[in-house]
This record gives structure tokens, sequence and C-alpha cells, in this order.
């Protein structure tokens, strides 16, 4: 009878020992990661590639300023509030309409430099997923060009800021378009995690 006992015991202890790894496995079954999926369209503002000046416009208020090079139209507002920073906003027309825009923040000290643009490129990692021209801003007293971007089927993205240089925190969008104007043929990269 004492090796039933301990037969008993054996089976118990086992029990005990497995059962915590079971349920561990049940649980990662029952709560499996969905796959993270990112934007791949890009617009700005709420307004795709292509709406025309007026309509968009309309939707955002008169320019303090117009200005025509080579066929694009910029307009310039002033004073737009982008994730609760000021900034100036300059959109970009052709004849097909809008086909890109630039937010210039207005931040006033290293820190609230470091503070903007580390929000917008968080901000743009969650929405357009990793990216290889990635940087983080380690240091605030470190004086340097810091940029980030997305080439993306629908549309360029660029973030950047140049401490050494003064330049503001700049959020570029354009269209594809545009951006094979500018940047030339280059295939886009769709963000996967």
């Amino acid at each position: 009878m004492p090796i039933m006992v301990r037969g008993c015991v054996i089976k118990k202890l086992l029990f005990i020992l497995i059962f915590p790894f079971v349920s561990l496995y049940s649980a990662d079954i029952n709560n499996q990661v969905k796959p993270v999926v990112y934007e791949s369209d890009v617009s700005f503002r709420g307004c795709p590639w292509g709406t025309s000046m007026d309509e968009f416009i309309k939707k955002t208020g008169r320019p303090v300023s117009r200005e025509e090079v080579d066929g694009l139209v910029s307009l310039v507002w002033e004073s737009i509030n982008v994730n609760g920073y000021t900034a100036f906003m300059v959109a970009y027309f052709s004849k097909s309409g809008l086909q890109g825009g630039t937010y210039y923040f207005l931040t006033y000290d290293l820190d609230e430099i470091k503070k903007c643009y580390s929000e917008l490129r968080q901000e743009m990692l969650d929405r357009y997923g990793p990216t290889t021209l990635y940087d983080i801003i380690h240091s605030v007293r470190e004086l340097r060009p810091y940029e980030s971007s997305w080439h993306l089927p629908g549309g360029y993205v660029y973030l950047k800021v140049n401490t050494r240089t003064g330049d503001p925190v700049t959020l570029w969008y354009s269209s594809p378009e545009l951006t094979r104007q500018l940047l030339g043929d280059r295939e886009s990269v769709t963000a996967k995690r």
C-alpha cells in the first residue's frame, strides 16, 4: 500500500508541475497576437491627392501667401495647430490638384525641438510602420540633423530637424506624382512588422 501512496503523490506532483505550463499554453492560443497593419495611403490634412485648390481652401481657410514656381502653386498658412504644436503650413498644387504639403513647427528651445520631433516620429512610426531612415534624438546637447522617412505606395513622408543649422522640425508629405518628380523612380517600401 505505501507504494500506491507514493505513486499517488508522484502523480499529484506531476500534475502540479505540468498544469501551469498547460494553462499558459492555452492562454497563449486564446490571446494570439494579431498582425499590425500600417497605413500605406498618404494624404495631407485629411485631403486626398488631387483635391482642388478651392476645395482645400474651403476646408482649411484663406492662406496668407501664394507663390507659383515651375507650374507648382504654393499656398502658405500661419499658426496651424498640428498635434498641439504651432506650425506654418505650405500646400503644393499642380494643375491636377493637391500634390503635397509641409509643416514647419515653431519650436523655440532644444527641449521643445526634441519633444516635437520625438512625438511626431513616434506618431509616424505608429501610423506608417518601421522605416530604414530612422533617427532618434539621443541627447539634447548633440547638435546634428535628424531625419526619418517613409516611401509608401500612396506617397512620401519625411520628418527632419537640423539643430546644427537651426532648421525647424519639418514634416513633409508628397503625392506619388510629386515624389517621382523630386526623387525619381524609387520603389516604395511598404512597412511590415
